[in-house]
Protein backbone atom coordinates (compact mmCIF):
# COMPACT_ATOMS: atom_id res chain seq x y z
CA UNK A 1 0.00 0.00 0.00
CA UNK A 2 1.15 3.47 -0.74
CA UNK A 3 1.82 5.86 2.05
CA UNK A 4 -0.91 8.29 2.89
CA UNK A 5 -0.53 11.58 1.19
CA UNK A 6 0.46 14.28 3.65
CA UNK A 7 -1.71 17.36 3.88
CA UNK A 8 -0.64 20.58 2.21
CA UNK A 9 2.10 22.48 4.01
CA UNK A 10 1.37 25.97 5.30
CA UNK A 11 3.93 28.37 3.98
CA UNK A 12 2.66 31.37 5.93
CA UNK A 13 3.03 34.95 4.95
CA UNK A 14 6.09 35.87 2.98
CA UNK A 15 5.86 39.54 3.98
CA UNK A 16 5.95 41.20 7.39
CA UNK A 17 2.45 42.59 7.01
CA UNK A 18 -0.13 41.17 9.41
CA UNK A 19 -2.99 39.10 7.98
CA UNK A 20 -6.18 40.99 7.13
CA UNK A 21 -8.60 41.49 10.00
CA UNK A 22 -12.06 40.00 9.72
CA UNK A 23 -14.49 42.97 9.52
CA UNK A 24 -16.96 41.08 11.72
CA UNK A 25 -14.46 40.42 14.50
CA UNK A 26 -14.43 42.25 17.83
CA UNK A 27 -11.08 43.86 16.97
CA UNK A 28 -12.48 45.35 13.78
CA UNK A 29 -15.64 46.59 15.49
CA UNK A 30 -13.62 48.20 18.27
CA UNK A 31 -11.87 50.56 15.84
CA UNK A 32 -14.84 51.23 13.55
CA UNK A 33 -15.50 54.95 13.23
CA UNK A 34 -12.32 55.97 15.08
CA UNK A 35 -9.67 58.26 13.69
CA UNK A 36 -6.08 56.97 13.39
CA UNK A 37 -5.04 59.21 16.28
CA UNK A 38 -7.73 57.76 18.58
CA UNK A 39 -6.68 54.25 17.60
CA UNK A 40 -3.04 55.12 18.41
CA UNK A 41 -4.01 56.58 21.79
CA UNK A 42 -5.95 53.41 22.54
CA UNK A 43 -2.87 51.34 21.78
CA UNK A 44 -0.73 53.54 24.01
CA UNK A 45 -3.13 53.17 26.94
CA UNK A 46 -2.81 49.38 26.68
CA UNK A 47 1.00 49.55 26.65
CA UNK A 48 2.18 49.28 30.28
CA UNK A 49 5.74 50.34 29.50
CA UNK A 50 4.47 53.41 27.64
CA UNK A 51 2.27 54.38 30.58
CA UNK A 52 5.15 54.04 33.05
CA UNK A 53 7.42 56.12 30.80
CA UNK A 54 4.69 58.73 30.38
CA UNK A 55 4.35 58.93 34.18
CA UNK A 56 8.11 59.38 34.58
CA UNK A 57 8.15 62.08 31.90
CA UNK A 58 5.20 63.84 33.54
CA UNK A 59 7.04 63.67 36.87
CA UNK A 60 10.04 65.52 35.43
CA UNK A 61 7.80 68.03 33.66
CA UNK A 62 6.02 68.85 36.92
CA UNK A 63 9.38 69.24 38.66
CA UNK A 64 10.57 71.62 35.94
CA UNK A 65 7.37 73.70 35.95
CA UNK A 66 6.98 73.90 39.73
CA UNK A 67 10.66 74.02 40.70
CA UNK A 68 10.20 77.05 42.93
CA UNK A 69 7.22 75.76 44.98
CA UNK A 70 8.82 72.31 45.34
CA UNK A 71 12.02 73.83 46.71
CA UNK A 72 9.93 75.94 49.08
CA UNK A 73 8.13 72.82 50.35
CA UNK A 74 11.44 71.14 51.18
CA UNK A 75 12.91 74.38 52.50
CA UNK A 76 15.90 74.35 50.14
CA UNK A 77 17.27 76.96 47.76
CA UNK A 78 20.11 77.53 45.31
CA UNK A 79 21.52 80.47 47.24
CA UNK A 80 25.19 80.29 48.11
CA UNK A 81 25.89 79.89 51.81
CA UNK A 82 29.02 80.34 53.90
CA UNK A 83 30.90 77.07 53.22
CA UNK A 84 32.98 77.18 56.42
CA UNK A 85 29.86 76.55 58.53
CA UNK A 86 28.97 73.32 56.72
CA UNK A 87 32.21 71.84 55.41
CA UNK A 88 35.17 70.10 56.95
CA UNK A 89 38.20 72.09 55.89
CA UNK A 90 40.51 69.22 56.86
CA UNK A 91 38.40 66.59 55.10
CA UNK A 92 38.83 67.70 51.51
CA UNK A 93 35.92 70.13 51.56
CA UNK A 94 33.32 67.43 52.31
CA UNK A 95 30.19 68.22 54.37
CA UNK A 96 30.27 67.84 58.14
CA UNK A 97 28.55 64.65 59.42
CA UNK A 98 25.56 66.56 60.82
CA UNK A 99 24.70 67.86 57.34
CA UNK A 100 24.32 64.50 55.63
CA UNK A 101 26.33 62.18 53.35
CA UNK A 102 28.96 60.98 52.89
CA UNK A 103 30.01 61.07 56.55
CA UNK A 104 26.54 61.33 58.09
CA UNK A 105 22.93 60.20 57.62
CA UNK A 106 20.38 62.02 55.46
CA UNK A 107 18.68 65.01 57.02
CA UNK A 108 15.35 66.67 56.25
CA UNK A 109 17.07 70.04 56.00
CA UNK A 110 19.10 68.75 53.02
CA UNK A 111 17.40 65.57 51.63
CA UNK A 112 20.00 65.11 48.89
CA UNK A 113 22.92 66.38 50.95
CA UNK A 114 25.06 69.42 50.24
CA UNK A 115 27.80 69.95 47.67
CA UNK A 116 31.48 69.82 48.60
CA UNK A 117 33.48 73.06 48.55
CA UNK A 118 30.40 75.25 47.89
CA UNK A 119 27.91 73.82 50.47
CA UNK A 120 24.98 74.45 48.09
CA UNK A 121 21.92 72.21 48.45
CA UNK A 122 22.00 69.24 46.08
CA UNK A 123 18.21 68.85 45.91
CA UNK A 124 17.68 72.46 44.82
CA UNK A 125 20.37 72.14 42.16
CA UNK A 126 18.89 68.83 41.00
CA UNK A 127 15.40 70.32 40.64
CA UNK A 128 16.55 73.44 38.80
CA UNK A 129 18.89 71.30 36.70
CA UNK A 130 15.83 69.36 35.52
CA UNK A 131 14.15 72.66 34.61
CA UNK A 132 17.19 73.82 32.62
CA UNK A 133 17.50 70.51 30.78
CA UNK A 134 13.84 70.29 29.79
CA UNK A 135 13.54 73.98 28.95
CA UNK A 136 16.52 73.93 26.60
CA UNK A 137 15.73 70.57 24.99
CA UNK A 138 12.02 71.32 24.51
CA UNK A 139 12.69 74.74 22.98
CA UNK A 140 15.40 73.38 20.69
CA UNK A 141 13.11 70.51 19.65
CA UNK A 142 10.32 72.94 18.83
CA UNK A 143 12.46 75.15 16.58
CA UNK A 144 14.24 72.21 14.94
CA UNK A 145 10.91 70.51 14.20
CA UNK A 146 9.35 73.68 12.75
CA UNK A 147 12.37 74.38 10.55
CA UNK A 148 12.67 70.78 9.38
CA UNK A 149 8.93 70.44 8.66
CA UNK A 150 8.82 73.64 6.61
CA UNK A 151 11.88 72.76 4.54
CA UNK A 152 10.73 69.16 4.05
CA UNK A 153 7.25 70.24 2.92
CA UNK A 154 8.54 72.83 0.47
CA UNK A 155 11.31 70.65 -0.96
CA UNK A 156 9.14 67.56 -1.36
CA UNK A 157 6.17 69.36 -2.91
CA UNK A 158 7.88 71.85 -5.22
CA UNK A 159 10.77 69.63 -6.29
CA UNK A 160 13.16 70.85 -8.97
CA UNK A 161 15.68 73.52 -7.98
CA UNK A 162 14.09 74.04 -4.57
CA UNK A 163 14.46 70.36 -3.74
CA UNK A 164 18.08 70.34 -4.88
CA UNK A 165 18.96 73.40 -2.80
CA UNK A 166 17.29 72.05 0.34
CA UNK A 167 18.86 68.62 -0.15
CA UNK A 168 22.28 70.25 -0.57
CA UNK A 169 21.84 72.28 2.64
CA UNK A 170 20.70 69.17 4.49
CA UNK A 171 23.69 67.15 3.32
CA UNK A 172 26.02 70.06 4.09
CA UNK A 173 24.85 70.35 7.69
CA UNK A 174 25.04 66.58 8.11
CA UNK A 175 28.73 66.68 7.20
CA UNK A 176 29.54 69.18 9.98
CA UNK A 177 30.34 67.43 13.30
CA UNK A 178 28.00 68.72 15.97
CA UNK A 179 30.58 68.68 18.77
CA UNK A 180 33.16 70.47 16.63
CA UNK A 181 30.68 73.22 15.78
CA UNK A 182 29.79 73.64 19.46
CA UNK A 183 33.47 73.87 20.40
CA UNK A 184 33.95 76.62 17.81
CA UNK A 185 30.82 78.63 18.65
CA UNK A 186 31.15 78.57 22.46
CA UNK A 187 34.47 80.50 22.70
CA UNK A 188 33.14 83.13 20.29
CA UNK A 189 30.09 83.69 22.48
CA UNK A 190 32.19 83.78 25.65
CA UNK A 191 34.52 86.37 24.19
CA UNK A 192 31.77 88.51 22.69
CA UNK A 193 29.20 88.56 25.50
CA UNK A 194 31.12 87.61 28.66
CA UNK A 195 30.85 91.15 30.04
CA UNK A 196 27.13 91.48 29.30
CA UNK A 197 24.61 91.55 32.14
CA UNK A 198 22.39 89.17 30.15
CA UNK A 199 25.19 86.68 29.52
CA UNK A 200 23.34 83.70 31.11
CA UNK A 201 20.32 84.21 28.82
CA UNK A 202 22.56 84.80 25.82
CA UNK A 203 24.34 81.54 26.59
CA UNK A 204 20.97 79.83 27.05
CA UNK A 205 19.65 80.90 23.65
CA UNK A 206 23.00 80.29 21.94
CA UNK A 207 22.85 76.67 23.06
CA UNK A 208 19.30 76.38 21.73
CA UNK A 209 20.44 77.77 18.37
CA UNK A 210 23.30 75.26 18.23
CA UNK A 211 21.05 72.30 19.10
CA UNK A 212 18.24 73.33 16.74
CA UNK A 213 20.67 74.33 13.99
CA UNK A 214 22.17 70.85 13.90
CA UNK A 215 19.03 68.88 14.69
CA UNK A 216 16.55 69.75 11.92
CA UNK A 217 18.09 67.65 9.14
CA UNK A 218 16.56 64.32 10.10
CA UNK A 219 13.07 65.82 10.28
CA UNK A 220 13.51 67.57 6.94
CA UNK A 221 14.63 64.41 5.16
CA UNK A 222 11.80 62.35 6.67
CA UNK A 223 9.10 64.89 5.78
CA UNK A 224 10.51 65.34 2.28
CA UNK A 225 10.33 61.60 1.64
CA UNK A 226 6.75 61.41 2.89
CA UNK A 227 5.68 64.40 0.79
CA UNK A 228 7.25 62.88 -2.33
CA UNK A 229 4.92 59.91 -1.94
CA UNK A 230 1.86 61.97 -0.99
CA UNK A 231 2.02 64.64 -3.68
CA UNK A 232 0.94 62.17 -6.37
CA UNK A 233 -2.07 60.96 -4.41
CA UNK A 234 -5.59 61.61 -5.65
CA UNK A 235 -6.57 64.17 -3.02
CA UNK A 236 -3.51 66.33 -3.83
CA UNK A 237 -4.12 66.08 -7.57
CA UNK A 238 -7.76 67.02 -7.02
CA UNK A 239 -6.72 70.05 -4.99
CA UNK A 240 -4.42 71.15 -7.80
CA UNK A 241 -7.18 70.74 -10.40
CA UNK A 242 -9.50 72.88 -8.26
CA UNK A 243 -6.89 75.64 -8.28
CA UNK A 244 -6.14 75.48 -4.56
CA UNK A 245 -3.13 77.65 -3.60
CA UNK A 246 0.12 75.87 -2.79
CA UNK A 247 0.16 77.12 0.79
CA UNK A 248 -3.32 75.72 1.39
CA UNK A 249 -2.37 72.36 -0.12
CA UNK A 250 0.67 72.16 2.15
CA UNK A 251 -1.17 73.17 5.34
CA UNK A 252 -4.66 71.74 4.81
CA UNK A 253 -4.00 68.66 2.71
CA UNK A 254 -0.44 67.40 3.31
CA UNK A 255 0.35 68.47 6.87
CA UNK A 256 -2.51 66.52 8.55
CA UNK A 257 -1.30 63.36 6.81
CA UNK A 258 2.18 63.89 8.25
CA UNK A 259 1.08 63.87 11.89
CA UNK A 260 2.49 60.40 12.57
CA UNK A 261 6.07 60.98 11.32
CA UNK A 262 6.15 64.43 12.95
CA UNK A 263 5.12 63.05 16.35
CA UNK A 264 7.64 60.23 16.04
CA UNK A 265 10.47 62.61 15.08
CA UNK A 266 9.73 64.93 18.00
CA UNK A 267 9.51 62.07 20.48
CA UNK A 268 12.92 60.79 19.41
CA UNK A 269 14.57 64.21 19.07
CA UNK A 270 13.72 65.39 22.59
CA UNK A 271 15.76 62.77 24.51
CA UNK A 272 18.70 63.31 22.17
CA UNK A 273 18.71 67.01 23.03
CA UNK A 274 18.44 66.26 26.76
CA UNK A 275 21.57 64.13 26.59
CA UNK A 276 23.33 66.66 24.33
CA UNK A 277 22.61 69.56 26.72
CA UNK A 278 24.04 67.64 29.66
CA UNK A 279 27.07 66.56 27.66
CA UNK A 280 27.86 70.07 26.49
CA UNK A 281 27.50 71.44 30.03
CA UNK A 282 29.86 68.73 31.25
CA UNK A 283 32.43 69.80 28.65
CA UNK A 284 32.08 73.44 29.73
CA UNK A 285 30.56 74.68 26.46
CA UNK A 286 26.91 74.52 27.43
CA UNK A 287 25.19 76.26 30.33
CA UNK A 288 28.13 77.35 32.47
CA UNK A 289 26.61 80.46 34.06
CA UNK A 290 23.51 78.72 35.41
CA UNK A 291 22.40 75.46 36.96
CA UNK A 292 22.69 72.29 34.92
CA UNK A 293 22.93 68.55 35.50
CA UNK A 294 25.97 68.36 33.25
CA UNK A 295 27.73 71.12 35.16
CA UNK A 296 27.03 69.29 38.44
CA UNK A 297 28.50 66.09 36.98
CA UNK A 298 31.59 68.02 35.94
CA UNK A 299 32.08 69.25 39.50
CA UNK A 300 31.25 65.87 41.04
CA UNK A 301 33.82 63.83 39.12
CA UNK A 302 36.51 65.02 41.54
CA UNK A 303 34.63 63.42 44.44
CA UNK A 304 33.76 60.08 42.84
CA UNK A 305 35.58 58.05 45.50
CA UNK A 306 34.89 60.20 48.57
CA UNK A 307 31.32 61.36 47.78
CA UNK A 308 29.81 59.15 45.01
CA UNK A 309 26.23 60.22 45.78
CA UNK A 310 27.07 63.74 44.61
CA UNK A 311 27.83 62.29 41.16
CA UNK A 312 25.05 59.69 41.00
CA UNK A 313 22.19 62.11 41.72
CA UNK A 314 22.38 64.08 38.43
CA UNK A 315 23.38 60.99 36.46
CA UNK A 316 20.32 59.08 37.64
CA UNK A 317 18.14 62.05 36.67
CA UNK A 318 19.59 62.17 33.15
CA UNK A 319 19.39 58.40 32.62
CA UNK A 320 15.81 58.18 33.92
CA UNK A 321 14.58 61.09 31.80
CA UNK A 322 16.36 60.04 28.58
CA UNK A 323 15.36 56.39 28.97
CA UNK A 324 11.72 57.29 29.63
CA UNK A 325 11.60 59.60 26.62
CA UNK A 326 13.26 57.04 24.34
CA UNK A 327 10.94 54.21 25.36
CA UNK A 328 7.93 56.50 25.10
CA UNK A 329 9.05 57.54 21.63
CA UNK A 330 9.33 53.89 20.58
CA UNK A 331 5.85 53.22 21.95
CA UNK A 332 4.43 56.20 20.06
CA UNK A 333 6.06 54.98 16.86
CA UNK A 334 4.59 51.50 17.30
CA UNK A 335 1.15 52.90 18.14
CA UNK A 336 1.09 55.08 15.04
CA UNK A 337 2.29 52.27 12.74
CA UNK A 338 -0.75 50.46 11.30
CA UNK A 339 1.38 47.41 10.46
CA UNK A 340 2.43 46.83 14.07
CA UNK A 341 1.29 43.49 15.45
CA UNK A 342 -0.67 43.94 18.68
Amino acid sequence: MSAQTAGPETLGHLSDEPPPVDPTSKKAKAITGKSPMRIALGRLRKDKIAMVCAAVTLFFILIAVFAGPICAIFGVSTETVLPSQYLNALGGGLPLPEYGPPNGPFTMDHPFGIAPNSATDNLAYWIYGARTSLEISATATFFAAIFGIVLGLVAGFLGGVVDKVVSFLTDLFLTIPFLLAALVIAPIINQRFASSDNYPRIQFWALIVVLAGFGWMGVARLIRGEVLSLREREFVLAARVLGMPTSRILIKELLPNLAAPIVISISLMLPAFVAAEAGLAYLGIGVTSGISWGQTINLATKFFETYPLYLWEPMIGIVALVLALNLLGDAVRDALDPKTRR
